[in-house]
């Protein structure tokens, strides 16, 4: 287990629409168990190891509330895994971007979206050393 605090900082948010528009259009995507993940190594220089933006779509979940938990709890689940996928590229070196996108029809519980989001890291880690 990390010994670090398990935080989740503004620094560490992908908010910026050039980059998403970047990911969307030349990033690299996998699927896991619960989500689909568009990355690639960052475009532009960036202060952590890693940003990230989580959605839900709204043709699946009409109800914001719904839309919301969903990505609390994915939000939640990165935050206290993410010391893995740091380990992984501070060693490397490396920054990456990436998006995960909830593709479940139902809510799923937490426990489910932390399994899927550990197995989520352990793919992008593969994917990356390829």
């Amino acid at each position: 287990m990390n010994t670090g605090r398990e935080t989740f900082h503004k620094s560490e948010r992908l908010c910026s629409r050039k980059i998403i528009t970047f990911l969307f259009d030349s990033g690299n995507v996998f699927y896991s168990k619960l989500f689909k993940i568009v990355w690639s190594k960052s475009p532009v220089p960036i202060s952590s190891p890693s940003q990230v933006a989580f959605s839900v779509t709204k043709k699946s979940f009409r109800l914001a509330v719904t839309r919301n938990l969903i990505k609390r709890r994915m939000r939640e689940a990165y935050r206290r895994n993410k010391y893995i996928l740091y380990d992984f590229l501070c060693s490397e070196n490396i920054k990456i971007v990436f998006i995960v996108i909830y593709k479940e029809d139902s809510v799923m519980d937490f426990r489910e979206i932390e399994i899927s989001v550990k197995e989520m890291i352990d793919r992008l880690i593969d994917s990356i050393k390829k």
